[in-house]
């Protein structure tokens, strides 16, 4: 469920404990999360997405659209 957030991290040339402090957490945590033992809260995955500049949905595998949802436009 959560080879998109180990292969982000690889591709951008990060250890484990770089992006664990990123979403303020133990790199083990992390660990646990990218190996898919436990579930990343909703606060880290919305943490992550903002870092990596894509969607949750990409980093849960809902997706292979990497790229942000384009903003929705204001009516007037």
């Amino acid at each position: 469920m959560y080879r998109n957030i180990r292969d982000l991290r690889e591709d951008h040339d990060l250890k484990q404990r770089q992006v664990a402090a990123i979403i303020h957490i133990s790199q083990n945590q992390y660990s646990i999360y990218e190996r898919g033992l436990r579930n990343i809260p909703v606060d880290r995955l919305m943490l992550l997405a903002d870092f990596y500049h894509t969607s949750v949905d990409y980093l849960l595998g809902r997706t292979n659209i990497k790229q942000l949802y384009p903003a929705k436009k204001k009516r007037r």
